[in-house]
Protein backbone atom coordinates (compact mmCIF):
# COMPACT_ATOMS: atom_id res chain seq x y z
CA UNK A 1 0.00 0.00 0.00
CA UNK A 2 1.44 3.44 -0.66
CA UNK A 3 2.62 5.62 2.12
CA UNK A 4 0.10 8.34 1.01
CA UNK A 5 -2.37 5.84 1.18
CA UNK A 6 -1.93 4.40 4.41
CA UNK A 7 -1.50 8.53 5.46
CA UNK A 8 -5.30 8.70 3.93
CA UNK A 9 -6.47 6.06 6.19
CA UNK A 10 -4.63 6.56 9.22
CA UNK A 11 -6.18 10.64 9.16
CA UNK A 12 -9.60 9.36 8.89
CA UNK A 13 -9.37 6.33 11.65
CA UNK A 14 -7.71 9.31 13.53
CA UNK A 15 -10.64 11.29 13.50
CA UNK A 16 -13.37 8.85 14.28
CA UNK A 17 -11.60 7.91 17.20
CA UNK A 18 -11.06 11.18 18.46
CA UNK A 19 -15.14 11.79 17.84
CA UNK A 20 -15.70 8.45 20.31
CA UNK A 21 -13.37 9.12 22.49
CA UNK A 22 -14.69 12.53 23.20
CA UNK A 23 -18.28 11.68 23.65
CA UNK A 24 -17.29 8.88 26.01
CA UNK A 25 -14.43 10.99 28.23
CA UNK A 26 -17.18 13.80 28.67
CA UNK A 27 -19.96 11.33 29.99
CA UNK A 28 -17.25 9.70 32.65
CA UNK A 29 -17.97 10.95 35.62
CA UNK A 30 -15.40 13.69 37.76
CA UNK A 31 -13.71 11.41 40.73
CA UNK A 32 -10.32 12.52 41.66
CA UNK A 33 -7.67 11.01 40.05
CA UNK A 34 -4.68 10.95 37.62
CA UNK A 35 -5.12 10.46 33.85
CA UNK A 36 -4.48 6.91 34.37
CA UNK A 37 -7.27 6.34 36.75
CA UNK A 38 -9.84 8.03 34.33
CA UNK A 39 -8.12 5.37 31.78
CA UNK A 40 -8.98 2.59 33.86
CA UNK A 41 -12.63 3.82 34.27
CA UNK A 42 -13.56 4.71 30.34
CA UNK A 43 -11.88 1.13 29.54
CA UNK A 44 -15.49 -0.42 31.09
CA UNK A 45 -16.74 1.92 28.25
CA UNK A 46 -18.10 0.41 24.64
CA UNK A 47 -17.92 3.96 23.24
CA UNK A 48 -13.92 4.86 24.26
CA UNK A 49 -13.22 1.45 23.71
CA UNK A 50 -14.45 1.81 19.77
CA UNK A 51 -12.83 5.09 19.51
CA UNK A 52 -9.63 3.60 21.11
CA UNK A 53 -9.35 1.25 18.45
CA UNK A 54 -10.08 4.05 15.89
CA UNK A 55 -6.49 5.33 17.81
CA UNK A 56 -4.79 2.20 16.91
CA UNK A 57 -5.74 1.74 13.92
CA UNK A 58 -4.67 5.09 13.21
CA UNK A 59 -1.16 4.90 14.68
CA UNK A 60 -0.77 1.70 12.50
CA UNK A 61 -1.47 3.08 9.28
CA UNK A 62 0.45 5.84 10.45
CA UNK A 63 3.50 3.93 11.40
CA UNK A 64 3.18 2.37 8.15
CA UNK A 65 3.49 5.46 6.57
CA UNK A 66 6.34 6.96 8.35
CA UNK A 67 8.69 4.30 7.05
CA UNK A 68 8.30 6.10 3.75
CA UNK A 69 7.05 9.83 4.36
CA UNK A 70 9.15 11.83 6.20
CA UNK A 71 8.26 13.05 9.80
CA UNK A 72 6.47 15.99 9.41
CA UNK A 73 4.55 15.05 6.12
CA UNK A 74 3.23 12.43 8.34
CA UNK A 75 2.00 14.29 11.97
CA UNK A 76 0.47 16.92 9.39
CA UNK A 77 -1.69 14.54 7.70
CA UNK A 78 -2.70 12.91 10.53
CA UNK A 79 -3.25 16.51 12.48
CA UNK A 80 -6.14 16.95 9.71
CA UNK A 81 -8.01 14.50 11.92
CA UNK A 82 -9.27 17.35 14.27
CA UNK A 83 -11.01 18.98 11.32
CA UNK A 84 -12.67 15.55 10.23
CA UNK A 85 -13.79 15.47 13.96
CA UNK A 86 -15.07 18.88 14.03
CA UNK A 87 -17.20 18.35 10.84
CA UNK A 88 -18.38 15.16 12.02
CA UNK A 89 -19.32 16.50 15.29
CA UNK A 90 -20.98 19.40 13.65
CA UNK A 91 -23.19 17.45 11.71
CA UNK A 92 -23.78 14.43 13.41
CA UNK A 93 -23.37 15.87 16.81
CA UNK A 94 -24.73 19.14 16.99
CA UNK A 95 -21.24 20.06 18.60
CA UNK A 96 -21.05 23.94 19.18
CA UNK A 97 -18.18 25.44 18.19
CA UNK A 98 -16.98 29.04 18.11
CA UNK A 99 -16.33 30.86 15.26
CA UNK A 100 -12.86 31.63 16.88
CA UNK A 101 -11.90 28.26 17.08
CA UNK A 102 -12.88 27.74 13.51
CA UNK A 103 -10.97 30.59 12.44
CA UNK A 104 -7.70 29.23 14.19
CA UNK A 105 -7.97 25.85 12.76
CA UNK A 106 -7.88 27.24 9.46
CA UNK A 107 -4.99 29.52 10.17
CA UNK A 108 -2.91 25.89 11.64
CA UNK A 109 -4.53 23.90 8.80
CA UNK A 110 -2.72 26.55 6.34
CA UNK A 111 0.49 25.80 8.31
CA UNK A 112 0.21 22.15 8.15
CA UNK A 113 -0.11 22.40 4.35
CA UNK A 114 2.98 24.85 3.92
CA UNK A 115 4.46 22.15 5.80
CA UNK A 116 3.18 19.42 3.31
CA UNK A 117 3.94 21.34 0.65
CA UNK A 118 7.77 21.72 1.74
CA UNK A 119 8.05 17.85 2.28
CA UNK A 120 10.40 15.64 0.35
CA UNK A 121 10.23 11.83 1.15
CA UNK A 122 13.44 10.41 2.52
CA UNK A 123 14.60 7.42 4.52
CA UNK A 124 15.24 7.96 8.74
CA UNK A 125 18.84 7.67 10.22
CA UNK A 126 18.58 4.77 12.95
CA UNK A 127 18.25 6.16 16.56
CA UNK A 128 21.28 4.53 18.61
CA UNK A 129 19.70 2.70 21.39
CA UNK A 130 21.23 3.50 24.48
CA UNK A 131 21.07 7.61 23.99
CA UNK A 132 17.39 6.94 22.34
CA UNK A 133 16.46 5.13 25.34
CA UNK A 134 18.07 8.21 28.10
CA UNK A 135 16.68 11.28 25.99
CA UNK A 136 13.21 10.17 24.33
CA UNK A 137 12.37 8.25 27.86
CA UNK A 138 13.49 10.98 30.04
CA UNK A 139 10.72 13.79 29.44
CA UNK A 140 8.22 10.69 30.29
CA UNK A 141 8.32 10.79 34.04
CA UNK A 142 8.52 14.19 33.78
CA UNK A 143 5.02 14.02 31.95
CA UNK A 144 3.40 12.01 34.23
CA UNK A 145 4.55 14.48 37.21
CA UNK A 146 2.97 17.44 35.40
CA UNK A 147 -0.26 16.04 34.23
CA UNK A 148 -1.15 14.82 37.82
CA UNK A 149 0.05 18.79 38.85
CA UNK A 150 -2.17 20.34 35.85
CA UNK A 151 -5.45 18.59 37.13
CA UNK A 152 -8.03 21.12 37.30
CA UNK A 153 -6.39 23.75 35.17
CA UNK A 154 -6.11 25.04 31.77
CA UNK A 155 -7.05 21.94 29.65
CA UNK A 156 -4.19 23.31 27.35
CA UNK A 157 -1.62 22.24 29.90
CA UNK A 158 -2.74 18.18 29.45
CA UNK A 159 -2.98 18.39 25.62
CA UNK A 160 0.63 19.98 25.08
CA UNK A 161 1.56 16.99 27.62
CA UNK A 162 0.08 14.43 25.48
CA UNK A 163 1.45 16.24 22.56
CA UNK A 164 5.14 15.71 23.62
CA UNK A 165 4.27 11.91 24.19
CA UNK A 166 3.15 11.37 20.89
CA UNK A 167 5.95 12.99 19.46
CA UNK A 168 8.12 10.70 21.34
CA UNK A 169 6.06 7.72 19.57
CA UNK A 170 6.69 9.51 16.43
CA UNK A 171 10.30 10.35 16.60
CA UNK A 172 10.54 6.22 17.42
CA UNK A 173 8.37 5.09 14.88
CA UNK A 174 9.87 6.70 12.46
CA UNK A 175 13.40 5.19 12.92
CA UNK A 176 11.88 1.86 13.61
CA UNK A 177 9.07 1.75 10.47
CA UNK A 178 11.44 -0.39 8.17
CA UNK A 179 12.49 -3.15 10.63
CA UNK A 180 10.98 -6.61 10.23
CA UNK A 181 8.94 -7.67 12.97
CA UNK A 182 11.81 -9.67 14.59
CA UNK A 183 13.67 -6.61 14.92
CA UNK A 184 11.26 -4.71 16.58
CA UNK A 185 10.32 -6.63 18.82
CA UNK A 186 13.93 -6.98 19.69
CA UNK A 187 14.60 -3.36 19.76
CA UNK A 188 14.23 -1.52 22.95
CA UNK A 189 12.95 1.53 21.40
CA UNK A 190 9.82 0.10 20.59
CA UNK A 191 8.74 -0.94 24.17
CA UNK A 192 9.44 3.10 25.12
CA UNK A 193 7.44 3.69 22.62
CA UNK A 194 4.40 1.50 23.43
CA UNK A 195 5.25 3.27 26.77
CA UNK A 196 4.80 6.79 25.39
CA UNK A 197 1.37 5.79 23.75
CA UNK A 198 0.35 5.17 26.69
CA UNK A 199 1.22 8.08 28.89
CA UNK A 200 -0.09 10.03 25.69
CA UNK A 201 -3.62 8.84 25.83
CA UNK A 202 -3.86 9.11 29.47
CA UNK A 203 -3.13 12.95 28.97
CA UNK A 204 -5.57 12.99 25.83
CA UNK A 205 -8.34 11.27 28.17
CA UNK A 206 -8.07 14.05 30.62
CA UNK A 207 -7.98 16.96 28.22
CA UNK A 208 -10.89 15.50 26.60
CA UNK A 209 -12.88 15.51 29.82
CA UNK A 210 -12.41 18.46 30.98
CA UNK A 211 -11.81 20.89 26.88
CA UNK A 212 -13.07 20.65 23.65
CA UNK A 213 -12.24 18.38 20.92
CA UNK A 214 -10.86 20.88 19.22
CA UNK A 215 -9.20 23.18 21.74
CA UNK A 216 -7.32 19.51 23.17
CA UNK A 217 -6.80 17.58 19.85
CA UNK A 218 -5.37 20.61 17.99
CA UNK A 219 -3.25 21.67 20.25
CA UNK A 220 -2.11 18.23 21.19
CA UNK A 221 -1.10 17.58 17.29
CA UNK A 222 0.32 21.56 16.92
CA UNK A 223 2.96 20.40 19.19
CA UNK A 224 3.67 16.87 18.12
CA UNK A 225 4.30 18.79 14.97
CA UNK A 226 6.54 21.17 15.72
CA UNK A 227 8.73 18.37 18.00
CA UNK A 228 8.88 16.35 15.15
CA UNK A 229 9.36 18.39 12.68
CA UNK A 230 12.67 19.62 14.41
CA UNK A 231 13.71 16.52 15.33
CA UNK A 232 13.26 14.35 12.22
CA UNK A 233 14.94 17.32 10.16
CA UNK A 234 18.18 17.97 12.47
CA UNK A 235 18.36 14.42 13.68
CA UNK A 236 16.63 12.08 11.26
CA UNK A 237 17.39 12.81 7.32
CA UNK A 238 14.15 14.37 6.80
CA UNK A 239 14.97 16.47 3.70
CA UNK A 240 13.11 19.95 2.63
CA UNK A 241 12.26 20.77 -0.96
CA UNK A 242 14.73 22.98 -2.23
CA UNK A 243 13.31 26.50 -2.15
CA UNK A 244 10.80 26.10 0.16
CA UNK A 245 12.59 26.29 3.61
CA UNK A 246 10.73 29.73 4.29
CA UNK A 247 7.11 27.48 4.16
CA UNK A 248 8.43 25.42 7.49
CA UNK A 249 9.60 28.46 9.02
CA UNK A 250 6.21 30.06 8.48
CA UNK A 251 4.39 26.82 8.49
CA UNK A 252 5.49 26.39 12.22
CA UNK A 253 4.60 29.62 13.05
CA UNK A 254 1.44 29.65 12.21
CA UNK A 255 0.78 26.25 14.02
CA UNK A 256 2.37 27.44 17.44
CA UNK A 257 0.16 30.48 17.02
CA UNK A 258 -2.93 28.33 16.78
CA UNK A 259 -2.08 26.71 19.93
CA UNK A 260 -1.21 29.90 21.66
CA UNK A 261 -4.88 30.73 20.35
CA UNK A 262 -6.56 27.82 21.56
CA UNK A 263 -5.09 27.72 24.78
CA UNK A 264 -6.18 31.30 25.78
CA UNK A 265 -8.39 30.47 29.27
CA UNK A 266 -11.64 32.31 28.49
CA UNK A 267 -12.05 30.43 25.29
CA UNK A 268 -15.77 28.66 25.41
CA UNK A 269 -15.99 24.92 25.74
CA UNK A 270 -17.81 23.32 22.84
CA UNK A 271 -20.94 21.07 23.88
CA UNK A 272 -22.87 18.65 22.32
CA UNK A 273 -26.33 20.18 22.37
CA UNK A 274 -28.85 18.21 23.96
Amino acid sequence: MSGYLELVVSTTLYGLGIVAQTVAAQRADRRPGTGLGLLARLAKDRLYLLGFAGQVGGFGFAFLARAELPLYLVQAGSSCAVGLATAFGLLVLNWRVRPLEIAVLVMMATGLILLVTASESSVAKDIPTVPGLIFLGLPLPVIVFCSRAAQGTNTVVTSVLAGVAFAVVAIIGRSVADESLFGMLLNPLTWLMVVAALVGQSCLAVSLQRGTATSSVAAMDAITVVLTSVIGIGMLGDRITPGWEWAVGFGMTLVVAGVLALGFPHHSKAEVAT
